[in-house]
């Protein structure tokens, strides 16, 4: 039975991170084990899963490095704020060796402080978010250098699951595999990702992990006429926008916002949900961005991610996959049908969503939420509540049950840390980065 000096389950952004601090070091041996494939098999499927394998979620995202530390995870309530800017930094610095463009997208000084104030008149906060734009098609060539740069400092194992985490009087020694193998660890970094979610809380369940539970966001995605936006995407290119409505003041917010891009589903398990990416070097005519709408709840109910899965189960039931509506048929409270779809102005990016009615999906307060929100958006950027722009349903956004971490993302159990989307503190590529780099930092100092 062999034994590392450090073992990282997972190769999505947050291991992958973690991994390149630990080798950066000199730490060896160290293993990483994946439960998907490498990021050339991954290209070369005709059908990929876009959640698992090397690079994760984000190897199939538009590749944005949001550089606010108020954007892309939970990181700024577990430090401090001046500890969370200097490892996005780091973070940063190290996408930047590996390729990530220099350009950064954000604006100046003047023009936040104008948007500032042209969306408090709309109604809305916005969030000033500088940005990196790695694009679609630069993404898998990235993340296929770094898995190149880590395969000749660390031990890495493709279609290799982690079952069991292994712990013996408090302290973390290692993992079971799929095979029945057992590796041992001086310290084990654990980094789930979102495909990763159900088997992390069952593996917190088991080893008395305290928990509580994330709000999960749904909404849609809105795709309209590239010019009715750029306003707003010319100068900051992804554009935070929140809303509390009036009717339930309930939390509404912009995210990934995709100019001239491109709407595409995305897959689960046997759900289909639906996204949006954009690429460096190639454009369509419309942009797109998700509305979503955050549900917590209180007790009895503490599961939001099998809720989520519910609606997202409907809507594949009622459509067939995804589900796109003109915002006219919305209001005028009528379903679109192939022959409105086929008039509409704007032309989908995704050709095979169904024609559709959300309202047999969403519940009503979700979807008046979704209404109150382009309602205000409309007065930042008139054409928004055009009756030719679509909205595809459903776009949900689950994270991970949150487990309690201390300010260097250990658990409760000496030697285990959990890391990235799966233990529900970050959803965004540099959070998940940096907190790769924090668990990594702290194993180092503990060998």
């Amino acid at each position: 039975m062999k034994k590392y000096a450090a073992v990282v389950v997972g190769a999505g952004t947050a291991g992958i991170f973690a991994a390149l601090t630990l080798t950066k070091a000199g730490v060896e041996p160290v293993l990483m084990v994946e439960q998907g494939s490498s990021i050339e098999d991954r290209s070369k499927a005709r059908k990929p899963n876009i959640l698992k394998g090397w690079g994760g979620a984000g190897a199939f995202s538009d590749g944005k490095l949001t550089l606010s530390p108020e954007v892309g995870g939970f990181l700024g309530e577990i430090i401090s704020s001046d500890r969370l800017n200097r490892v996005l930094d780091q973070a940063d610095k190290i996408w930047l060796k590996f390729g990530a463009p220099t350009e950064i997208f954000g604006g100046d000084d003047e023009q936040i402080d104008e948007m500032k104030n042209q969306a408090r008149l709309a109604g809305m906060i916005f969030v000033p978010s500088p940005v990196r734009h790695i694009g679609t098609e630069n993404c898998r060539q990235l993340l296929a250098d770094i898995e190149n740069h880590l395969s000749t400092r660390c031990e890495i194992r493709h279609q290799t699951a982690a079952t069991n985490i292994l712990v013996e009087d408090g302290k973390a020694i290692g993992v079971e595999l799929d095979d029945g193998s057992k590796v041992l660890a001086a310290k084990l970094i654990v980094a789930p990702g979102r495909v990763g979610n159900k088997w992390m809380r069952g593996q917190a369940e088991n080893l008395g992990l305290s928990m509580r539970p994330n709000p999960v966001d749904i909404g849609v995605r809105v795709e309209c006429p590239a010019p009715v936006l750029t306003g707003l995407t010319d100068t900051f290119y992804e554009s935070k926008l929140i809303h509390y409505t009036t009717t339930f003041d309930d939390k509404v917010r912009t995210f990934c916002m995709n100019p001239y891009g491109e709407v595409v589903a995305e897959t689960s398990g046997d759900l289909i949900s639906v996204n949006g990416h954009s690429y460096a070097n190639k454009r369509t005519d419309n942009t797109n961005f998700a509305l979503l709408v955050s549900a917590s709840f209180t007790e009895p109910f503490d599961d939001p991610i099998t809720y989520g899965h519910s609606i997202t189960r409907l809507a594949n039931l009622v459509g067939g996959g995804v589900i796109v509506q003109r915002w006219g048929d919305l209001v005028a409270g009528r379903r679109s049908t192939p022959d409105r779809i086929a008039r509409c102005l704007t032309r989908p990016t995704m050709k095979d969503a169904t024609p559709g009615d959300l309202a047999y999906v969403l519940p009503y307060r979700i979807l008046l939420d979704i209404i109150e929100m382009i309602e205000a958006m409309d007065k930042l950027t008139p054409g928004i509540a055009d009756r030719h722009t679509l909205l595809y349903g459903t776009e949900v956004k689950f994270y991970s049950q949150r487990v309690k971490l201390n300010k260097q993302l250990m658990t409760e159990v000496d030697g285990l840390y959990i890391i990235g989307d799966g233990a529900g503190i970050t959803r965004g590529l540099l959070q998940a980065s940096a907190s790769g780099i924090i668990a990594a930092k702290d194993a180092i100092k503990k060998m």
